[in-house]
């Protein structure tokens, strides 16, 4: 049963990003090497958010419930802002590095657009982000023990995989969002962007009510993925034509096997 609840969490949290990985970015050594990159960015705001975290701790030397919260409270708080002032940091590193490939480049093919990047980052801030907040919850779910036995709730291994999901693609969706802010000076973008993430990781502190941060997250997860969408330049045309595709594809598909 255990290998079972670990194989399921892990497909779920990872599955979707895999997938992602595999069919838009993994033949391109580009964008490959622009992920790698927003993953090791991602990285350095953990380590640095660490520090922080550290010297917090051993500051306040917090014995006291509502303190150890609010500690707890400030450490996210100060995490999400370090990641999202890595997240500018990055933008305005892949942004000289496009401008440098396109210099040297006889034509425009070695350079990439801003959107691709945005996407390709986001998705590499998400991946990280998501096996570090899995990892450890994925080694507990192999056992030794079953969930909730002591009135803990059982539904903590299937909302962490959830949760994790949400905020890979979250991280995607905010990555393109955020860099279209900052080629086009809106910076109230931007603080829109920093303000949901904050507030994310503040209804993931909803423990032990696990589920009840789920709904809201995946509201904000589906606008955000409008928004993205419409900001890389999709538009209803492009909908109607994917729809118009598919559709035929299934009626095809349907023929053949009635035939």
């Amino acid at each position: 049963m255990t290998l079972a609840v670990f194989f399921g969490c892990a497909f779920i949290a990872f599955g979707p990003s895999f997938a992602l990985f595999v069919f838009t970015i993994s033949k391109n050594p580009l964008r490959v090497i622009i992920l790698i990159a927003g993953a090791f960015f991602w990285l350095l705001s953990l380590l640095l958010s660490s520090l922080v975290w550290f010297i917090s701790v051993k500051a306040s030397n917090a014995e006291d419930g509502t303190l150890q919260r609010g500690l707890l409270i400030f450490g996210v708080v100060v995490s999400v802002l370090i990641q999202e002032v890595f997240r500018f940091a990055y933008y305005k590193l892949l942004r000289k590095a496009n401008e440098g490939l396109a210099t040297i480049s006889d034509d425009d093919s070695s350079a990439i657009s801003v959107q691709h990047m945005a996407y390709v980052a986001g998705l590499g801030f998400g991946i990280m982000s998501g096996a570090f907040s899995m990892i450890n919850i994925l080694s507990d779910s192999l056992g030794p023990g079953t969930v909730g036995i002591f009135g803990d709730s059982q539904y903590y291994f299937i909302t962490s995989a959830l949760m994790t999901l949400a905020l890979t693609l979250l991280h995607t969706f905010w990555g393109v969002v955020f860099f279209e802010g900052c080629e086009k000076s809106r910076w109230w973008v931007i603080g829109l962007v920093v303000c949901l993430h904050l507030l994310v990781a503040g209804l993931s502190l909803l423990n032990p009510l696990y589920e009840g941060s789920l709904p809201p997250v995946y509201v904000i997860m589906l606008l955000m993925g409008i928004w993205a969408f419409f900001s890389s330049g999709g538009s209803m045309q492009n909908l109607t034509a994917l729809y118009t595709r598919h559709g035929l594809f299934f009626n095809y598909t349907m023929g053949l096997l009635n035939a």
